[in-house]
């Protein structure tokens, strides 16, 4: 020990200078170095109070201290730690039950790091499969794209330019955010490797109308003979649509249904970041994107793009499975959704906001200014909550709804109904002061034509 361990004055070291752009030199005590990294991000948002985030934010102190002890464990690493392993193994099988696909065949997916890595080995096994057929059938195989509309997530976005793969995104229009089969027709050729539909959009909280797309997917077939899988991006609704709405076919029901995704880090409720993505059965994985490697000890097979990580989130979502079961989610989704019902009816009564989402499916209030407010808009109300320690995403919906505004807010399952209240209470008096006063904000370039936070 140090003779600066045993003699240090504490308000000397906790005054050290961050450096900026050089390593830090000097050693400091483990005390001091906590209290610097703490203060340098006191000024952050309150993740509680963050509702223009899907994110969990709150977990039991049982499965904190789990994610605790198995935060050192380097979950990719299949013989060392095999329990792990087939915890996730069991977990793909219960979401597989969970989402409704078919008996008497072999489940298979995985646990990612969020919904982003999910959706990326989703469009790589189908891009793969269509790949295949076309060299099978000795046609050109160098021109896939993909079909989705202009509310998908940008992950799907980043997907398509990473892997050279056509965007053919429809585009929104006003009074209509969510993706129909209306331009299916102008977009889907031989080359589309899948359309992605949406259950729990970003902007808005809407489903596609999956079961409209699915059956023109179907007609279509019978027209031209090509096949073209559907994949569903539950990143939102993958874990609300299961146990508030058990007999709406959005899933595995729907035969054309190959692969879903889910955040189990959203309405999963677990802590960032783990997401999943489940294929109807193993024979849709694509077997060359996955690798078998020896050099951790046994072999070991690893389908996912991150290969290190560890394995707290896998272990905290085992648990969330076990503790509330189907009943505890339906209860606590049910609950969500009459607190969310109960904030879109203050604000909408308020005489200020127009409802955007007239289906309500996930715990998300969606709002625009009425037209005849003309003295401020929804980035204001924004701005003016912010005041008061609330986050709430306003953003211009994307191409070609560009000119309506949004005001969105995400009610995650740890808001009370006194909670609720007080918000409700504090964006009306936000708009009334902002009514009096006007306001003076303009949509950030960074909201134009990009998804809100997720």
């Amino acid at each position: 020990m140090s003779a600066k361990d045993l003699h240090h004055d504490p308000y000397e070291e906790f005054n050290m200078e961050i450096p900026q752009d050089t390593f830090p030199g000097e050693s400091i005590t483990a005390r001091a170095a906590k209290a610097i990294v703490e203060s340098a991000m006191w000024t952050d948002a309150n993740p509680m109070l963050n509702l223009s985030s899907f994110v969990t934010t709150y977990m039991e102190e049982e499965v904190r201290d789990i994610m605790r002890d198995h935060a050192h464990i380097n979950y990719v690493d299949h013989d060392m730690y095999p329990k792990t392993y087939a915890m996730e193994q069991i977990m793909v099988k219960w979401l597989h039950d969970l989402w409704n696909g078919p008996q008497g065949v072999e489940p298979y997916g995985a646990a990612t790091v969020g919904s982003s890595e999910a959706c990326m080995l989703a469009g790589l096994a189908h891009k793969w499969n269509w790949r295949e057929a076309r060299e099978a059938a000795g046609k050109d195989a160098s021109k896939p794209n993909m079909v989705t509309g202009g509310n998908v997530q940008i992950v799907w976005k980043k997907f398509m330019r990473y892997f050279d793969v056509e965007d053919r995104i429809i585009p929104l229009k006003p009074g209509n955010y969510r993706l129909t089969a209306e331009h299916l027709d102008e977009h889907v050729d031989e080359n589309t490797i899948c359309v992605v539909a949406i259950a729990g959009q970003t902007f808005t909280g809407e489903d596609d109308d999956i079961q409209e797309i699915h059956d023109w997917l179907d007609e279509y077939e019978k027209k031209t003979g090509i096949s073209i899988p559907l994949h569903i991006d539950g990143a939102s609704g993958g874990f609300v649509n299961p146990f508030l709405y058990p007999d709406y076919e959005w899933d595995f029901r729907l035969p054309r249904v190959q692969s879903i995704n889910a955040s189990g880090h959203k309405f999963g409720l677990v802590y960032p970041g783990i997401g999943w993505v489940i294929f109807r059965e193993k024979s849709i994985f694509n077997e060359g994107l996955i690798f078998y490697v020896n050099y951790l000890g046994g072999e070991s097979p690893t389908a996912t793009l991150n290969f290190s990580r560890n394995a707290a989130q896998i272990i905290a979502q085992a648990y969330k499975f076990l503790r509330h079961g189907k009943e505890g989610y339906t209860k606590i989704m049910k609950q969500t959704m009459e607190n969310t019902e109960r904030l879109r009816e203050k604000l909408i009564e308020s005489g200020y906001f127009t409802i955007m989402n007239e289906t309500q499916r996930i715990p998300v209030v969606a709002l625009t200014l009425h037209d005849d407010i003309k003295n401020f808009n929804e980035f204001d109300v924004s701005f003016k909550v912010r005041e008061k320690g609330w986050v709430l995403s306003a953003y211009s919906m994307p191409p070609n709804a560009e000119s309506v505004n949004s005001l969105r807010i995400v009610v995650r399952p740890h808001l009370n109904r006194t909670v609720v209240d007080q918000l409700a209470k504090d964006v009306i008096e936000a708009c009334d002061y902002l009514k009096e006063n006007g306001g003076n904000a303009k949509p950030p370039e960074l909201h134009k034509h990009t998804a809100p936070k997720c």
